[in-house]
């Protein structure tokens, strides 16, 4: 289960598919330096996302390929 205090670089190691939801989201900036050690929750602020609603998204995807 995702939650908000992941890293994206985490994230993104332990699923690369989640990608297109994040940038979908508004986060089209994935490989850079800053993303590596931004919790999911820091880089909602920055980009004006609802952290939840992303959590949710991204768990509800994760939930549908097990």
């Amino acid at each position: 289960m995702i939650t908000k205090d992941i890293i994206i670089g985490d994230l993104l190691r332990l699923d690369p598919t989640t990608a297109p939801i994040l940038m979908g989201a508004g986060m089209h900036c994935l490989g850079c330096p800053s993303a590596q050690g931004e919790s999911l929750e820091m880089a909602c602020y920055v980009h004006g996302i609802d952290v939840d609603e992303l959590v949710d998204e991204l768990n509800t995807y994760l939930a549908s390929k097990a």
